[in-house]
């Protein structure tokens, strides 16, 4: 069952960038929550050469509705030319947390 709720996974180089964006994501009521996850390692295709970078992964819970504003927000706080912003439906959950997240992100 489809929900109005919505995970986006967002990489950053840095833990600022990531602290940056998700303090600005969740003050804006864009999002209930941002996750910080280090130690990734991504390994990509860049300008015609395969990259290999460190990053971190931000993990944000939100709803579909405000996902262009959320979108935007992050482009604007974003240094890479093109970040990696996938948003990913939420089939179903604690419905208690999904009640906290509706009342925490602003429609």
């Amino acid at each position: 069952m489809a929900t109005p709720y919505i995970t986006v996974f967002c990489t950053v180089p840095d833990e600022k960038t990531a602290e940056s964006i998700a303090y600005a994501l969740v003050e804006s009521r864009l999002a209930a929550c941002c996750n910080i996850i280090p130690g990734l390692r991504s390994i990509y295709f860049w300008q015609g050469k395969v990259q290999d970078d460190a990053e971190l992964l931000l993990v944000i819970k939100s709803k579909k509705e405000v996902f262009s504003s959320l979108k935007e927000k992050i482009k604007s706080l974003h240094p890479y030319e093109v970040p990696e912003i996938l948003a990913l439906p939420v089939d179903s959950g604690n419905s208690e947390y999904l009640k906290w997240l509706d009342e925490n992100v602003e429609s």
